[in-house]
């Protein structure tokens, strides 16, 4: 459907009559004129024959109905187009301390670290979130909010897949994000406050401890799941030989546990790309994408239709006006005398 944004621009199209009728009124006031007679009677100029044509005023009006036109900003209204509505706001927290950075993860055949794999596997689950408002928290040393929460899930995306480890310290501040979450979340109203908070160790840092930052969480409705993320066995090569460790002894999964199950939530445990992968379609199954759906209305912009016509237009009668300017002015020099010859001539005779 065709509208008009300024639509009250149109009561600008009697204006250019409105000025000619006060400047016509300026002319008829008397005074001193010195009229040249013309030197061949009934010889009319070629600026009288060209006002005394319709065919400036035509191109002049219409290239003035456009501008207008273009100014009063046309728009397209397409159809309606259904969006999800669920009111859900969902903040999530990635680990970027240290231990991050061990290499005992397979993805796609290669060995990678921590940091990488998730960025993998949340990058599909942000992509699937269609409705939600999403933010992003990274934490270390102390949490900052990168991403505020939003419906742009490919900001977030860029934003989680620049992030670097040590970016903000090298321990692990679990407090400190989950009660930076709380405080976000407590800036909206009326909507389901998701944290998913991925970490691989322990509360080592922060101004708040976890037990603090859970007891906020349950007072204000905040409901945390939390993914514990490392492999349970890793080979290391050495002098002796290699040998086999647990890179995720530091994982305190009891604290883990204890803060989703209090809220709410739900504690995984994510050993490799296959089971993180499996713990986020969970969280799709457990906080569900679908709601009630809300109309909007797609919007297009038209304005540079009639303005680029006004200006083709404007441009083709200038050159049409200069060009035939040119042709008089080369047809005079050609035969200067072709108008006054004759009556020339039988006076010298």
């Amino acid at each position: 459907m065709l509208n008009f944004a300024w639509w009250w621009v149109f009561f600008a199209i009697p204006l250019p009559i409105i000025v000619r009728l006060l400047s016509k009124k300026a002319q008829d006031m008397p005074m001193a004129a010195l009229r040249v007679p013309s030197l061949r009677p009934g010889e009319v100029s070629e600026q009288t024959q060209l006002r005394q044509t319709k065919i400036p005023l035509v191109v002049s009006s219409l290239i003035w109905l456009l501008l207008v036109t273009a100014a009063a900003r046309p728009q397209w209204l397409g159809e309606p187009v259904s969006i999800p509505n669920e009111g859900r706001e969902m903040m999530l927290a990635v680990d970027l301390s240290g231990s991050m950075k061990i290499d005992d993860m397979q993805l796609q055949g290669r060995q990678v670290n921590r940091l990488t794999m998730t960025k993998s596997v949340v990058y599909d689950f942000i992509q699937r979130r269609v409705g939600d408002r999403l933010g992003l928290i990274l934490f270390a040393d102390t949490a900052y909010v990168q991403a505020p929460l939003t419906y742009d899930r490919d900001t977030v995306s860029t934003l989680l897949s620049e992030a670097v480890i040590g970016l903000v310290g090298e321990q692990t501040a679990i407090g400190d994000a989950i009660g930076l979450a709380v405080k976000r979340f407590d800036e909206r109203e009326e909507s389901n406050n998701v944290l998913i908070l991925l970490t691989d160790g322990q509360n080592t840092a922060g101004n708040i401890t976890p037990e603090q930052a859970k007891e906020l969480a349950i007072s204000k409705g905040v409901k945390v799941y939390t993914i514990g993320v490392g492999a349970d066995k890793m080979l290391i090569q050495s002098f002796f030989g290699s040998r086999q460790i647990n890179p995720s002894q530091e994982l305190d999964e009891g604290m883990l546990t204890d803060i989703a199950t209090s809220t709410g939530g739900q504690y995984f445990r994510a050993r490799n790309a296959q089971e993180l992968q499996s713990i986020y379609q969970q969280l799709d199954a457990l906080e569900p994408i679908e709601g009630e759906t809300r109309k909007m209305r797609p919007l297009s912009a038209l304005f540079y239709y009639p303005l680029a016509a006004a200006i083709l237009l404007s441009a083709l009668w200038a050159f049409l006006t200069l060009a035939i300017s040119s042709y008089r002015w080369i047809k005079r020099k050609q035969n200067p005398f072709s108008a006054h010859g004759p009556e020339l001539t039988k006076e010298t005779k």
